[in-house]
């Protein structure tokens, strides 16, 4: 980003990509985490999270995937269009169990004994599904076959739909009255109120390394709240273009003229539902979250070794006497009011007012984005020699040796899509023949990598991206394709 050192940023605060460093636990965002690592750990059936698109549904399921124990398996299902037969099969490839296309009731069997011997051994399994609201009928009908799968005891695999307030609807409809039963906990993001917009902000931009006072004025962070109407996704697009034209005018604060000019660059349409009834379903929602978050709490750890079953969420939120624990909120700054010239940061030790970028100074910092490719090269053997062979990286194009030209436009097309800090590339010898690869991403797990490509979309028509493990691509003789 151009206006990084303007300001004083290590990174980009504003990204609408899910960075879980990023994530704000206020605004009952960190209870709902909470919340439902206590449901998925404590066998409460099916779980359901709706909120309006760009609420941080998508930030929750990332947080959700690094913080579930390690004795929890994770099968995210990102595609809403899978037939019945198609979500058997696609559970059955994230538990390695191969089976035969087919014969329904055989395969349901099979992944019944495959989710048994994966209890046996003392582990669990959770399903995330994303997008849930776009799911045909007999798809949600065969998610509720599908918790119908347990022991004697206990669940064999715990269910989580993820959907906008449209899955409300489909489940509220008298031909899903079944499905609908089976749900314990019903989580509703909700938009930021106008008074955590201030604090969300100033949390963005510290988790940047911004040490400076306010970025945006009084009259800024109101603008953002009403435009936004409280959606997160919205706010970083809207706060990202205001930072932008301040950069362009030279100006270290964000005022309402930067953005206006932003509101104006979006074109956001309005959302349907009244305020209102938006406010009144929240509170409601953050009334028995903050009861099951007070149990998560009680229970301290959410391993499956612990003998003792605590309460139910659900008579815990009956009973008044239920300790409740909120969501540790960002500490709010101090409001100022400094000057539109005046420095962005104070940090430890001198420092002195950036000076106006002109307009060959721009087009340098932009044209730093565009590392050359072996550059790019020498910073992957490096990183290769640091990164154990658990971890797990996208693959998003393998050519050969002489394309440099072929790599270096796909690299420059991706420039709005990814992070291009994230971007490495490599040589490799496959099959006698030199080739280029291009890959993307640093991530501890196979399930992480694999919930960071769904949230990617469409990098290039010609090139499917997926996984490949860190030891694949050490090995002398790694293939193109060895996920």
């Amino acid at each position: 980003m151009i206006y990084l050192d303007h300001f004083g940023l290590q990174q980009a605060p504003f990204r609408i990509t899910p960075h879980t460093e990023f994530f704000f636990a206020g605004a009952n965002r960190g209870a709902t985490l909470e919340a439902l690592i206590y449901a998925i750990t404590h066998d409460e059936g099916i779980v359901k999270v709706s909120g309006e698109v760009g609420s941080g549904k998508t930030m929750l399921c990332r947080m959700l995937l690094e913080r579930l124990p390690d004795n929890v398996e994770t099968v995210y299902l990102a595609n809403p269009m899978l037939s019945r037969d198609e979500i058997l099969l696609a559970i059955a490839a994230e538990l390695r169990l191969p089976l035969p296309e087919g014969h329904g009731h055989l395969l349901l069997r099979a992944l019944q004994a495959r989710l048994l011997e994966i209890y046996a051994a003392g582990r669990q399994v959770v399903a995330l599904i994303d997008e849930a609201h776009a799911m045909p009928p007999e798809a949600l009908e065969e998610i509720r076959l599908l918790s119908n799968l347990e022991s004697s005891q206990h669940k064999l695999l715990q269910i989580v739909l993820f959907g906008q307030p449209e899955l409300d609807q489909r489940l509220s409809e008298n031909a899903m009255r079944q499905l609908n039963d089976r749900i314990t906990h019903n989580f509703r993001l909700e938009p930021l109120h106008r008074r955590d917009v201030a604090v969300y902000l100033m949390f963005r931009l510290r988790a940047a390394a911004y040490r400076g006072p306010d970025l945006f004025s009084r009259q800024a962070i109101e603008l953002i709240s009403k435009a936004s109407e409280g959606l997160t996704r919205r706010i970083n697009i809207l706060a990202d273009k205001a930072l932008l034209a301040a950069f362009s005018d030279g100006v270290h604060q964000v005022n309402g003229r930067q953005v206006r000019a932003a509101i104006r660059d979006a074109q956001f349409r309005r959302i349907d539902a009244p305020a209102g009834i938006r406010w009144w379903i929240g509170a409601g929602a953050a009334a028995a979250l903050g009861a099951i978050a007070g149990l998560a709490y009680l229970a301290g750890s959410y391993s499956a070794a612990r003998q003792v079953r605590p309460e139910s969420p659900i008579d815990a939120a009956q009973n008044p006497a239920a300790p409740v624990v909120t969501a540790p909120q960002p500490p709010t700054p101090p409001v100022h009011e400094p000057s539109a010239s005046s420095s962005p940061a104070t940090l430890s030790g001198p420092s002195t007012v950036p000076p106006k970028v002109t307009a060959p100074e721009t087009a340098m910092v932009s044209a730093e984005v565009y590392v050359s490719l072996d550059a790019r090269i020498a910073a992957t053997e490096q990183w290769l020699k640091q990164t154990p062979d658990s971890h797990h990286f996208i693959q998003l194009l393998v050519t050969d040796a002489a394309s440099h030209g072929k790599v270096a436009d796909f690299i420059a097309n991706s420039a709005g899509t990814l992070d291009l800090r994230q971007v490495r590339v490599y040589r490799s010898s496959i099959g006698g023949r030199m080739r280029l690869g291009v890959i993307y991403g640093d991530y501890p797990s196979r399930d992480q990598a694999n919930a960071a490509l769904a949230t990617l979309g469409e990098i290039s028509p010609s090139n499917r991206p997926y996984v490949r493990a860190v030891a694949r691509l050490r090995s002398p003789r790694a293939t193109e394709r060895d996920s």
